[in-house]
């Protein structure tokens, strides 16, 4: 019960985040835990294109920015900065911001082969869905194509044309 109760304790402990130098995460984490802090950078799969081939790599969520628990080595936090690949700490003037535990405990749990996995998208390609938002709200369209960003590509069918319109994908709803 104990054991249960400590890794509570520690998943609901607040974290700082750091700003990195670009490209430079993976030196920070691996240092700032030689150091004997706890750092976590979460990354995603991303699709890479380059002279004709097209390859997934793990690229960070945030990038430039990494997180550390603030636990009890939040007394000595001034030997981050001058760690390698650090830029600075995300602070509010003086004062270190704190990021809830909560928050790196549920990207954590959204992560498969050291990867964060989206959840699924609840539209497919193919599938009619109803505008809710902005100049065509109630329009119905089809469901053309995906991006990475939220984004849906429809085809409307305005004055007997088809049209292809870029919308938010909290800007639909099932038709």
């Amino acid at each position: 019960m104990q054991i249960a109760d400590d890794r509570l304790e520690a998943s609901a402990a607040p974290w700082i985040a750091i700003n990195t130098h670009p490209h430079r995460e993976h030196i920070a984490v691996e240092n700032l835990c030689r150091q004997g802090f706890d750092a976590y950078c979460p990354m995603l799969r991303k699709r890479r294109s380059h002279a004709r081939r097209v390859e997934m790599v793990l690229r960070p969520l945030f990038p430039n920015y990494l997180f550390v628990r603030a636990g009890a080595e939040l007394a000595r936090w001034r030997p981050i900065l001058s760690t390698h690949g650090v830029r600075s700490i995300v602070r509010t003037g003086e004062e270190l911001s704190f990021i809830d535990g909560a928050f790196i405990a549920s990207l954590k749990a959204r992560e498969i082969d050291g990867a964060i996995v989206r959840p699924a998208s609840p539209y497919q390609i193919g599938q009619r869905v109803a505008i809710t938002a902005g100049p065509f709200d109630r329009i119905v369209a089809t469901i053309i194509d995906m991006d990475e960003k939220d984004r849906l590509v429809v085809l409307l069918d305005m004055m007997n044309r088809a049209i292809k319109v870029r919308v938010d994908s909290a800007s639909v709803a099932p038709a």
